[in-house]
């Protein structure tokens, strides 16, 4: 592996992990915008303008478009986050400068009015499918309960309300401000030939136009909120809880990934044994979700409606005693062998090293082979883990629930 930057004249910068042992290589645009940047009046822009990038450009239709990326057998898709829009594409390595030709295209799309009306329809559709899938449609109102009024709460699909009155022009101007070079990553993996892709980029995005795209960065504290959403249709009762965790900024977020899996890896985990076993619940998880500046672990339950208060007395006592006794080294070694495994299996192919390398610039300028990474996590002690609880002690926990039940108890 060789690691590879240079940076454009108009703030593009490019990065590259190059493998000749590849078989295969992997780029994508790393745009540092999503629902986070956005204001209310336009909530659901960035995702929005995920739609739209694949509309065209004024040299390829939709049509063009997906035929290009099928005849290079390309794997390619986007996807747009609170914090960040990615768009990328696996090939071989004979399609290098054509799938960046085609991506360098779609970064400068048409963003035309009949294109845009069209896809308004699509994306409240997409809204009310997720609104009928309470596994989706609890999380979101969760981070919103422990963000309060805090941008990181804001959804990534915005609202019924919000896109029905999101105009082109709005669109067009969230896009010139926010989709400037000096705010996009170029990432690439793989078996690049580096010259010739750093050659191609100057050509075709060295004229991108400048423009200096800030994020302003403020504390965030848990709300600390409960929040009961009765819905008699559904048969189980949903349960979400968020409680702040370690920034992607923070050393700490290394031992925060090994505590999520200690707590609710979907086996083998406390929460697991604790109500998966038991038969308390059918479905329980903790994820650990890094952010700029911010960070939350997220725990989703889903169990009988008559079973809520003993879920949620469960959990809270799972959660005093970790925070009271910490992590065993048993514990501990379990946590770090599953996540060595899964980063290794997952980075064995350029695209599985894509959106790593890419955030890793993003958020903290910074490249880390995966031999780093997984070094670092070995390297967490149960010192690490009880500084980690000292300092974000699973609390103010937020509670929303979704379901049958119209109270919670005390």
């Amino acid at each position: 592996m060789e690691f590879k930057q240079t940076q454009l004249d108009n703030g593009l910068t490019i990065i590259g992990e190059v493998s000749n042992h590849a078989r295969s290589l992997a780029l994508g645009f790393f745009v540092r915008t999503g629902a986070r940047d956005e204001t209310a009046d336009i909530s659901g822009v960035s995702h929005f303008l995920e739609h739209m990038l694949f509309k065209g450009t004024d040299k390829r239709s939709a049509l063009e478009v997906n035929l290009e990326f099928d005849e290079m057998g390309a794997k390619y898709n986007a996807f747009t986050t609170e914090e960040n829009t990615v768009y990328f594409a696996a090939v071989l390595p004979e399609y290098q400068q054509r799938v960046l030709a085609l991506w360098a295209d779609l970064m400068r799309p048409a963003l035309r009015d009949d294109d845009f009306t069209i896809e308004k329809g699509v994306i409240l559709e997409e809204i009310a499918m997720y609104k009928d899938l309470p596994h989706f449609d609890i999380i979101d109102h969760a981070r919103k309960l422990h963000f309060g009024d805090h941008c990181c709460g804001h959804t990534v699909l915005g609202s019924n309300e919000s896109i029905t009155a999101l105009t082109a022009g709005q669109m067009r101007d969230y896009f010139n401000r926010r989709y400037a070079p000096d705010n996009i990553v170029l990432a690439c993996t793989g078996r690049l030939d580096w010259p010739s892709l750093i050659a191609q980029a100057k050509e075709l995005c060295g004229s991108w136009p400048s423009m200096q795209s800030k994020r302003p960065l403020s504390t965030v504290t848990g709300t600390g909120a409960t929040d009961v959403r009765h819905d008699a249709k559904l048969q189980r009762q949903h349960l979400c809880l968020v409680c702040p965790a370690p920034s992607e900024q923070d050393l700490l977020r290394y031992p925060a990934n090994i505590l999520s899996y200690v707590l609710g890896d979907d086996s083998g985990s406390r929460l697991y044994w604790e109500l998966i076993d038991t038969a308390l619940a059918d479905s329980a998880d903790m994820d650990y979700d890094s952010m700029d500046g911010a960070g939350v672990y997220y725990t989703y339950v889903s169990c009988d409606p008559e079973q809520t208060s003993r879920v949620l007395e469960t959990i809270r006592r799972v959660y005093a005693d970790i925070v009271k006794d910490g992590v065993t080294e048993q514990e501990l070694d379990a946590a770090k062998n599953k996540i060595a495994s899964r980063a290794t299996l997952h980075g064995e192919l350029p695209m599985g090293r894509l959106v790593p390398l890419g955030f890793g610039w993003v958020y903290r300028r910074e490249y880390r082979p995966l031999a780093d990474e997984i070094t670092a996590i070995c390297a967490v002690t149960t010192a690490d883990l009880r500084r980690l609880l000292d300092n974000y002690p699973l609390a103010p926990l937020a509670i929303q629930t979704l379901g049958p039940c119209s109270t919670l108890p005390a």
